[in-house]
């Protein structure tokens, strides 16, 4: 709510006006009018606290309507800024912009440039069964080693749900089905073929069509599965109706790719992505625009057609699709909603544009690790080592599929998860600091104004590590993770009902709007170095089977 500054200078000109009156009245000695006008200041007061109490009730009515009153803006005073520049909307032309005051930036060294590199490329690719949270650890595969296959062949598909087919991402020999605990299937691997062939699809008149038709469509085509189901996360069930669809157009998350980058000469896909998504709903396509760059956002993304746009600014996380969706209309334990990312919607398009499924995308490699961090122009789950074939300056380091925060460790004969366009590699942290925190250190990013580096200079780029500087210690109450967390969420009491499996305290605590990635800045943060992420996917699990 906005009552810092505004509200002391309405206090203060209180306080500075009977002072005078008060001077007046001793000078002229008039009792009749210091009287009048004693009572009209007790008058102005009590107008003012009325006021106040009425915005405090729209604040309260605000919560309970889902909506943070802090981070929408709600409030009866206006802040400074409106007053000195009231309209001002940066690139949004006027549009409401969102703004969220909490978050934390974490600066890198190792960003990749914003041009794509057509040196690097990778010959072997890999579809993933555990990427497609939600399916079960062993699907039916329906190839078998030696097969050959094209782009958009059917591989396997979940027991459950066996209209729903997962397709090879590219053309080539199968030459491996990897599994892991318990026979589960890891990975199904193709040596791509140098030049690549696709699966012919059927054509499909989208405007001519029912819902259940396209439907039907996408579940042979592999479409249906770049489709995720909120709350829990999951590949979107096959009866499904969502209540709304949501896509962020920027990310925030450390080193991310700038997605006006990965959309460029994409806009026809683009577009055509959301007019099929406008078919599968009965609610909006909500498109989230980043209102708080250097530059405006891509005209493929500010120009789209057949969506609600909505414009935020703030620190990460305001990129997560999760923190838009709080903001815009929250998920609730009776409702469904799907999101997608931009590569995914490109992908989804392509199937009406060109016919066949194509899964080229733009990943971008980052990390201080990196020789040369840069775009690269390759296929979905293509082979990481050959991704960084002669581009990492040293052997001790991390390599991870995504962001820094809520990306998975990988070795070099792994694959890039199917949702991911981000690959980093960091120095592995594998080193002991005598006395820890006690001493002086290395810069090293952290929310602390207690480190010099940290206060002094904000802009700093830093060379990450994986070193935790510390161990895991009792979980105690800081006020840290709400810092960071632009939701109406309090996560430290959430963490605690899942830890003791309390059901109806998880739900009322909201845990049905969250997934791992917004709350990987609070893991960050955490004193108590708590494994978040890993205690949220638990939680979400358990209510998951609970239905």
């Amino acid at each position: 709510m906005r009552t810092g500054s505004t509200r002391i200078f309405i206090i203060t000109s209180f306080l500075l006006l009977s002072e005078t009156i008060f001077a007046q009245a001793e000078k002229t000695a008039d009792r009749g009018v210091f009287t009048i006008i004693l009572m009209a200041i007790v008058v102005i007061i009590a107008f003012a606290v009325i006021l106040q109490v009425a915005n405090s009730l729209m604040a309260v009515e605000a919560k309970k309507s889902g909506i943070d009153p802090e981070m929408a803006g709600f409030s009866i005073f206006p802040s400074v800024n409106e007053l000195v520049s009231p309209g001002k909307r940066g690139f949004s032309g006027g549009e409401k912009v969102t703004v969220l005051k909490k978050g934390f930036d974490i600066k890198l060294e190792g960003a990749a440039p914003g041009n794509i590199d057509g040196s690097a490329s990778a010959n072997t690719f890999a579809m993933q069964p555990p990427n497609f949270r939600g399916i079960a650890p062993i699907p039916k595969v329906v190839v078998e080693i030696g097969d050959n296959v094209k782009a958009g062949d059917h591989l396997f598909f979940n027991k459950k749900t066996p209209d729903v087919k997962y397709v090879a991402p590219v053309s080539g020999e199968v030459v491996a089905i990897n599994r892991g605990d318990r026979r589960s299937i890891t990975e199904i691997v193709i040596l791509a073929d140098k030049q690549q062939q696709y699966r012919q699809l059927p054509a499909f008149d989208l405007g001519k069509s029912s819902r259940e038709e396209l439907a039907n469509y996408l579940f042979d085509t592999g479409g249906w599965t770049l489709l995720r189901s909120r709350p829990f996360d999951t590949v979107a069930g096959m009866h499904d109706v969502p209540r709304d669809i949501f896509i962020s157009t920027f990310d925030t998350a450390p080193l991310a790719p700038n997605l006006d980058i990965v959309v460029e000469g994409q806009g026809e896909a683009f577009q055509k992505g959301l007019d099929v998504l406008a078919k599968l709903t009965p609610g909006q396509v909500h498109l989230g625009l980043n209102a708080g760059g250097k530059k405006a956002p891509s005209p493929v993304f500010a120009e789209a057609k057949n969506v609600q746009k909505h414009w935020f600014s703030g620190k990460h996380p305001a990129g997560n699709v999760g923190i838009q969706i709080h903001h815009i209309a929250p998920i609730t334990p009776s409702c469904t909603v799907w999101t997608l990312g931009v590569q995914e919607v490109i992908v989804l398009g392509k199937i009406f544009t060109e016919g066949r499924w194509n899964t080229e995308r733009v990943v971008a490699l980052t990390g201080a690790e990196l020789d040369e961090p840069k775009y690269v122009r390759t296929l979905a789950g293509a082979n990481v080592g050959e991704l960084l074939k002669g581009n990492l300056s040293g052997d001790n380091v991390r390599l991870i599929s995504g962001d820094v925060l809520s990306g998975q460790k990988k070795s070099a004969a792994n694959f890039l998860n199917f949702f991911d366009d981000q690959l980093t590699v960091i120095e592995e942290g594998n080193y002991y600091e005598m006395f820890g925190w006690l001493l002086p250190s290395k810069p090293v990013p952290t929310v602390s104004k207690s480190i010099p580096s940290a206060a002094l200079f904000p802009n700093t780029l830093y060379k990450g590590d994986t070193n935790m500087h510390g161990e895991k210690r009792a979980f105690v109450m800081t006020g840290e993770y709400e810092s960071v967390l632009p939701m109406d969420i309090y996560p430290q009491h959430l963490m605690k009902a899942v830890l003791t499996n309390d059901y109806e305290k998880m739900e009322g605590l909201g845990i049905h709007e969250l997934v791992e990635e917004d709350i990987a800045l609070c893991e960050f943060v955490c004193t108590s170095k708590q494994p978040l992420q890993k205690i949220l996917r638990t939680g979400l699990d358990m209510m998951n089977e609970q239905g």
